[in-house]
């Protein structure tokens, strides 16, 4: 099993909050996409991968076509989606993701949470060299499919892991490869079970409890904001 997979298992992923905050940052999710690519998913590539990740996390269907209609009315704000970079207490590398429709705001409140607990707001891909950005999907087993079999013909539509679980076959491609992945399981046949992306870093810093601590706190902070759509970092949780 390869570094990403260790990461996720190692990582204690923060879900994102109580079930209406979770559902906020999907709509706001659902909005992008569709400002970028229209209100039909069959057509549109990541609004497919906003309403597969709407299932998992039990988002009502009537919420969904909601946030759809209001994204296509002239109503909605306009949401543009910024990434920040910085560090943290005791060198941490901090990445964070938003979507604002007021990146003054935003910036702002990012920056005073690194100031006021020990970090740094950094310049836009300052820390890029240590972070994978990668797409990971996560697909139903499928009768009569060699794992083996999967995994070397997904290699040429950018995969370079496959890792098996008890309730199905998780996938990690290069972010530039999402649309090609995508687009080869649905061909196929493949029960897409949810499609993300994420940002592994490729060298975890181990602390004491109380750095550990330190670091946590501002994690908290960031992760509350209403802008905030993911945070990620390289410190070992457990």
């Amino acid at each position: 099993m390869g570094r990403a997979y260790e990461y996720r298992k190692a990582t204690k992923m923060k879900r994102w909050g109580n079930m209406a905050r979770v559902f906020t940052k999907l709509g706001k999710q659902i909005t992008i996409a569709v400002r970028e690519g229209g209100p039909d998913p069959d057509t549109n590539p990541r609004l497919r991968m906003v309403i597969q990740t709407t299932k998992k996390e039990n988002m009502p269907k009537e919420n969904v076509e909601r946030a759809i209609k209001k994204a296509i009315s002239r109503d909605e704000s306009e949401y543009k989606e910024v990434v920040y970079e910085g560090y943290g207490p005791n060198g941490i590398a901090v990445v964070v993701e938003t979507a604002t429709d007021n990146p003054t705001r935003t910036v702002a409140n990012i920056r005073s949470y690194f100031n006021r607990n020990g970090g740094s707001l950094g310049i836009t891909g300052s820390l890029q060299f240590l972070f994978d950005h990668k797409c990971v999907f996560k697909i139903a087993f499928k009768e009569g499919v060699s794992l083996e079999d999967l995994e070397l013909e997904l290699i040429d539509f950018g995969v370079d892991e496959l890792v098996e679980e008890e309730d199905g076959i998780v996938l990690y491609g290069d972010f530039q490869s999402y649309s090609l992945i995508q687009k080869f399981l649905e061909e196929n046949g493949f029960e897409i079970l949810s499609a993300e992306f994420e940002r592994i870093p490729n060298d975890m810093k181990e602390l004491n409890e109380e750095q550990k601590a330190q670091v946590m706190k501002l994690l908290d902070k960031i992760e509350d904001d209403e802008d905030v759509q993911n945070v990620y970092h390289n410190m070992i949780e457990e």
